[in-house]
């Protein structure tokens, strides 16, 4: 596989996020994360490039082949096992300042009010089908609709909401330079972390309280490495490790999984 200008001190960022501690979140405004938005180049990326677009568009249309077929199935089974609506859609950003419609299939119970990150208090919305299609990502297929409208890419940061961007408008001018992705750098690299997190929080306000304090930091300084270093080449190297993580269901971190394993055979 070609070199996609990561060094291991960029791809390991994810070291023990447990440790994080409130004044995280105040960081991203403080100078440590001044320097890191200035070196990701503002003015040097174009925010979609042609190589870009044009290899989105063209992978969607082959993927739509095989993959209508897997999506009327899914939509189908949906409809008889749990009704309408068969999709969820959610509103996301896709610049600072625009905003698109984000689809995905349905894989939770409807709840009047429903907003935030999906913690444990949410668990038992999840239907059986649901645990199913987030597991493999299938529910995330609708997003080539998303790809071909012009709205997302396949690798990029993934589509915030609002109230972040609002939150930290500095930051979103940069990250989101790069159209929404289905994958993406931090997806690749913290979305399990995340994961294990988030399902030790068992209120709406637990679970807003991890997400500000401890995983948003950590995504957005790796939205920002990927912003500095991406191109074609990355975005392939990015795509081809989630289908391998998707796949055999391994965790996102083997680097640090072997030098542990050296350490112990060490001892």
């Amino acid at each position: 596989m070609a070199s996609t200008g990561l060094s291991d001190r960029d791809v390991t960022i994810h070291h023990n996020w447990d440790k994080t501690q409130e004044h995280r979140l105040a960081a991203l405004r403080a100078p440590g994360m001044g320097r890191l938005i200035h070196r990701s180049g503002a003015d040097e990326f174009n925010p979609m490039p042609l190589s870009k677009r044009v290899f989105d568009v063209a992978l969607v249309l082959v993927l739509l082949v095989p993959l209508s077929l897997v999506m009327f199935t899914v939509a189908l089974i949906l409809l008889v096992v749990q009704g309408r609506p068969i999709f969820y859609s959610a509103q996301r950003m896709s610049a600072p300042t625009r905003s698109f419609t984000q689809l995905k299939f349905r894989t939770m119970l409807l709840q009047d009010g429903d907003f935030g990150a999906t913690g444990a208090h949410k668990h038992w919305r999840i239907t059986p089908i649901g645990h199913f299609l987030r597991r493999t990502r299938i529910d995330e297929l609708p997003q080539l609709f998303n790809i071909l409208k012009g709205d997302m890419s396949f690798v990029g940061p993934r589509p915030p909401l609002r109230e972040y961007v609002e939150r930290f408008p500095a930051i979103y001018t940069q990250v989101l330079k790069s159209r929404p992705g289905v994958t993406g750098l931090a997806t690749l690299i913290y979305h399990r972390h995340e994961d294990k997190i988030l399902a030790r929080c068992t209120s709406a306000e637990a679970t807003e309280a991890a997400y500000y304090r401890r995983c948003l930091p950590a995504k957005l300084k790796i939205d920002l490495i990927y912003q500095r270093h991406r191109n074609v080449r990355m975005d392939i190297w990015i795509l081809w490790h989630t289908i391998k993580i998707v796949i055999s269901r391994r965790d996102e971190r083997p680097r640090r999984r072997r030098k542990m394993s050296s350490r112990r055979s060490a001892g």
